[in-house]
């Protein structure tokens, strides 16, 4: 059995560490190129070293690799289910003190959701794992800063769509950029910032968006995600 010795600085000492020039760890780069797969819908590359962070897909085995690297004392998840087909887990984690913290442990939390309109075929009838799988990889993503959507966190081409009297049965991809929208108007953030944000990261299209029916359903998530965190700061 191997055991992990840890440094002063909070550092596994047998682990070659990657760095910024702000003398921070570099945590995208720690990511091995085998946790990584290209993202089919924004390229045709299959080279991933080849590849930007957007074109990237990063494996669940990566996710627990950085965490288990970065260290922390437990997990915890809280799990709700609104309806019958609507499942959201809060992922909570307790990170180990190291230099980049000033010695103090940090609790970080994020949330995953699951529905039949944002999940695969087979995925649909694990709607409370998948829920808990997107929490515990955005928990993860968000609080080492790395900005590659996890493979949990994908729907799918072949995502199902409801139909009932209660559900139109056209494209439900506009639920969740209402749900944007929503959370632009609350934090009065305006169309013209997204597009100037998203045209500065490189996000394919985005100097021709004319409105958010342009940006991908992952995209969205990701941005509801930054502006509810980036105004609550």
């Amino acid at each position: 059995m191997k055991r992990i010795d840890r440094n002063e600085d909070g550092l596994i000492n047998d682990i070659d560490y990657v760095f910024t020039e702000d003398g921070l760890i570099d945590w995208r780069k720690m990511v091995k190129a085998k946790h990584l797969v290209p993202n089919k819908d924004r390229t045709s590359e299959t080279d991933v070293t080849k590849l930007k962070d957007y074109q990237l897909i990063i494996l669940l085995g990566g996710i627990k690799e950085l965490a288990q690297i970065r260290g922390y004392t437990d997990v915890n998840y809280t799990v709700t289910s609104p309806s019958s087909d609507y499942v959201v887990a809060t992922c909570t984690m307790n990170w180990l003190p190291n230099y980049e913290t000033e010695g103090r442990s940090i609790t970080f939390s994020a949330i995953g959701d699951a529905t039949p309109h944002n999940t695969n075929s087979f995925a649909r009838n694990f709607l409370g794992p998948i829920s808990e799988n997107r929490a515990f990889v955005r928990c993860v993503r968000n609080f080492l800063k790395i900005n590659i959507v996890g493979k949990e966190e994908l729907g799918g081409d072949n995502a199902p769509t409801l139909t009932n009297t209660s559900q139109s049965t056209g494209d439900n991809s506009m639920d969740v950029r209402e749900m944007l929208q929503s959370v632009m108007n609350e934090k009065g953030v305006t169309f013209e910032k997204i597009k100037d944000k998203l045209v500065k990261e490189q996000y394919e299209g985005a100097e021709g968006l004319e409105s958010l029916s342009g940006i991908s359903k992952l995209k969205v998530f990701e941005l509801i995600e930054r502006i509810k965190k980036a105004k609550s700061k």
